[in-house]
């Protein structure tokens, strides 16, 4: 069987790392990816999907130290449904993605406006130094 599921969209606020309160505590994240849907309303807008994410161990850091709100990523991953009964004995349910691999979808230089065009770390050459 598979279940596979593969989302790009933007951060809906900063990634917070956070441990599981265990012997051996895990680190963990729980994000949202405000994904757009492929269609225009009538008002020209785009609909958006908030969807639920949770990475670990070291995805839950990568994404932590990596990522910020309103970066744009890839998130590859599983659905995964999880039950449990409030405090009033209603059962209820929610599902979420269970991060497998988090990727960069835009530059560097496209989070950071205020960057000089001008400004990077590439090396510049010219003709003469060129073997060829």
């Amino acid at each position: 069987m598979l279940n596979k599921v593969i989302l790009t969209g933007r951060l809906t606020k900063d990634p917070e790392l956070r441990y599981t309160k265990s012997d051996e505590p895990k680190a963990f994240v729980n994000f949202c990816l405000a994904v757009s849907r492929d269609y225009k309303l009538a008002d020209g807008s785009y609909p958006v999907d908030f969807i639920d994410i949770v990475a670990w161990r070291k995805r839950a850091e990568f994404v932590c130290q990596y990522f910020k709100k309103g970066r744009l990523m890839t998130v590859e991953g599983r659905l995964q449904r999880d039950n449990w009964t409030d405090k009033n004995g209603t059962k209820r349910s929610t599902y979420k993605i269970v991060a497998t691999n988090c990727y960069f979808s835009d530059s560097k230089k496209d989070t950071n406006s205020t960057q000089d065009e001008n400004n990077n770390d590439a090396p510049t050459f010219q003709d003469d130094d060129l073997p060829f």
